[in-house]
């Protein structure tokens, strides 16, 4: 079954606390809200499946439409509905980075910067020593506990955030918790600086490529992808014509292999998941393809996000773009 209390607490980091040692170590963040309300974020450092070190990627400068769904900053906890369109994070669908880059970390070792509690501290400690800064940390809700105090800081009642990271296509006894769009993560923003801070943590024993309802493992698909491996990608897309509506809004995908790929059965989606078939037959290696949106393909100017299906219903790639990007009418974005 899915997270019993999705959501993202908007707050202001006040203190952290690293744990190295134990069988589930986390890296604990104190932070606040505007009335004053205490929260704890408990983020595993350490999976207790093997392979044990979690994957991590920092992207330091994140567009994405959902940044204009987020609640306001320092509001404390937002129950988030789990599907598109809103602010809920969705690693497999939302198209919010390239899985490839993701690496392994080790919880703690000896030395400057190359664990993944000297990765956390890195940007959480930047966001503790500025009071301005905004933290939103997506998760499962505990708490409040009335007549408990907080096991690591202490504070009353206890209360807190805790799966902090990718939350579907688990193994074993925590197959149980999958569902999709309830992703964890973090986001920072510091003010002065217009870029957002994303962090995204996974375990290297979660898949991929899951259910579309239940969010549990397709088990014939292949694993995480490595980097440049898509046979046909988006490269391009006219999102916002010169005119008025209705628009010829185009998507360009590109044949990177060495070699044709048949198209047939191949779709792309957009956020609500609408499809939009491509023409079948083969497309030639190193050819582009620009295909007119249609109805069935939705791209607003407001931001959203294309995925390019293969004909299983795989993702084979995707992207997204804010409001922002899309402002300048007529010019096409690429990816």
């Amino acid at each position: 079954m899915p997270l019993r209390s999705y959501g993202v607490l908007a707050a202001r980091a006040v203190a952290r606390r690293r744990e190295g040692g134990g069988d589930t170590p986390h890296y604990q963040i104190h932070l606040a809200d505007q009335a004053g309300t205490a929260y704890r974020a408990a983020v595993n450092v350490l999976s207790q499946q093997a392979p044990s070190e979690l994957l991590y990627l920092a992207v330091e400068d994140f567009a994405h439409p959902l940044l204009q769904a987020l609640p306001a900053p320092g509001t404390g906890w937002t129950p988030l509905a789990s599907g598109p369109g809103g602010a809920a994070l969705d690693f497999i669908r939302g198209n919010l980075f390239d899985p490839a880059l993701m690496r392994p970390l080790p919880p703690e070792v000896t030395g400057d910067d190359n664990d993944l509690g000297d990765k956390l501290d890195h940007y959480v400690r930047r966001a503790i020593g500025d009071p301005g800064a905004s933290v939103y940390v997506f998760g499962e809700r505990w708490g409040p506990e009335p007549s408990t105090r907080d096991k690591v800081f202490g504070f009353l009642p206890g209360n807190g955030v805790h799966d902090v990271h990718m939350n579907q296509g688990n193994s074993g006894r925590f197959h149980q918790d999958d569902g999709v769009w309830q992703d964890g993560g973090l986001l920072i923003h510091l003010p002065g600086d217009p870029r957002w801070i994303a962090i995204f943590l996974a375990f290297q024993s979660q898949a991929w490529h899951t259910d579309d309802v239940s969010g549990h493992t397709l088990v014939t698909a292949p694993g995480r992808p490595a980097g440049g491996e898509e046979p046909v990608r988006i490269v391009a897309a006219l999102v916002n014509p010169v005119g008025p509506a209705p628009e010829n809004e185009t998507v360009t995908v590109l044949n990177a292999s060495a070699g044709p790929v048949d198209l047939t059965g191949w779709n792309l989606s957009d956020r609500a998941k609408r499809l939009r078939p491509l023409p079948p037959g083969p497309l030639a290696a190193g050819a582009f393809l620009t295909l007119p949106a249609g109805p069935e393909l939705q791209l607003g100017n407001g931001g959203g996000a294309i995925t390019l299906l293969d004909p299983a219903g795989l993702k084979v790639h995707g992207v997204a773009y804010t409001g922002d990007q899309a402002r300048r009418e007529g010019w096409t974005l690429t990816f």
